[in-house]
């Protein structure tokens, strides 16, 4: 479930809200591209995701839409699902999410674009060891069980490393694991591996658990994490999507001056200590611009899930609008 944090304006755009319906629909001139006077944006606890929260801290989506009358609700999530779920049911408009529940809802019918890439993150998915462990390579895996959830971003990554030192998936035992069972499972020495994502990673190796033997540059996982929308609302609002997005850039683009309780925050939202924090941002590119090769990193993510039975093969390219958004 989630926890809704709302802006100063929720009163009004409860009120707005009620009297005209859904999101999408909640005011008449669209001359200036805004037909909405509210967007609704999700948001999860992810560094892949960290200028969202900057901006939302900052305030400036609120500055730069109240000139426009609109006014901004904010939803946190815990992870994709069920962001998907309020984004498919119209509670939300946008959203930052990674690669699995972005190709997944789409897959799934749900009337979605990609606006835009929240950050190339390769590096923050990771293949880790017990600390005491001497496996060093994919072929010190063979036979020994690994610790992935099913379906993940990290399922891939276990079988692109794997791969990379001439190991197939069927020659490990793959565990389905959650995230948060994984550093006890680590702990307790029942599996020999674990492959997951940052900041669940930081902490691990943190905690002296594990240590990572391979991440996602190691082996061809580019790690993308994207922006998405309803693609009824953005068609009917791209000066809103836009301003959205450009501040999003602008909170990217000030990292190096972000004031520290801002970044207690961030530490605090993470579960991480400031520190650590600032040791992840470097495995994060806020690029924003989607190109040609955040496109093929989403159409390989395709092509495992449809490999492993998950979803049925597409190309996302049909599903990604680069107008929103131009890189300078």
């Amino acid at each position: 479930m989630f926890k809704r944090i709302i802006s100063g304006l929720l009163v009004t755009a409860l009120a707005i809200g009620l009297m005209t319906g859904c999101a999408s629909h909640r005011g008449a001139d669209d001359s200036d591209g805004i037909k909405s006077r509210v967007v609704s944006i999700a948001i999860q606890p992810s560094a892949a995701f960290i200028p969202l929260f900057i901006a939302r801290e900052n305030g400036w989506i609120e500055e730069a839409l109240s000139e426009y009358g609109v006014s901004v609700v904010w939803y946190d999530f815990e992870s994709g699902p069920p962001m998907n779920e309020s984004i498919g049911k119209g509670e939300t408009d946008l959203g930052v999410m990674g690669d699995v529940p972005t190709v997944s809802a789409i897959n799934s019918g749900q009337e979605r674009e990609v606006v835009a890439i929240s950050a190339q993150a390769a590096d923050s998915y990771a293949v880790l060891v017990p600390a005491d462990s001497d496996i060093s390579g994919p072929k010190d895996l063979v036979g020994k069980r690994v610790a992935t959830t099913m379906g993940s971003t990290g399922h891939n990554l276990i079988k692109k490393f794997l791969n990379s030192g001439g190991v197939e998936l069927n020659e490990v035992e793959l565990v389905d694991a959650t995230t948060a069972d994984m550093p006890y499972m680590l702990r307790k020495k029942q599996v020999d591996a674990v492959a997951l994502w940052e900041p669940n990673v930081t902490r691990i190796v943190g905690s002296g658990v594990g240590r990572v033997i391979g991440v996602g540059s190691d082996c061809g996982l580019a790690g993308t994490n994207t922006i998405v929308g309803r693609k009824e609302f953005c068609e009917a609002n791209p000066k809103i999507v836009s301003i959205v997005l450009e501040q999003y850039k602008r909170a990217a683009d000030s990292l190096d001056e972000v004031p520290e309780a801002v970044w207690k925050k961030v530490a605090r939202y993470l579960s991480l200590d400031e520190n650590q924090v600032r040791e992840l941002l470097p495995k994060y590119n806020y690029t924003v611009a989607i190109s040609q090769g955040d496109i093929d990193a989403l159409n390989d993510t395709i092509h495992f899930l449809s490999e492993i039975g998950a979803i049925e093969a597409y190309d996302i390219s049909a599903y990604c609008n680069d107008t929103y958004f131009k890189a300078e």
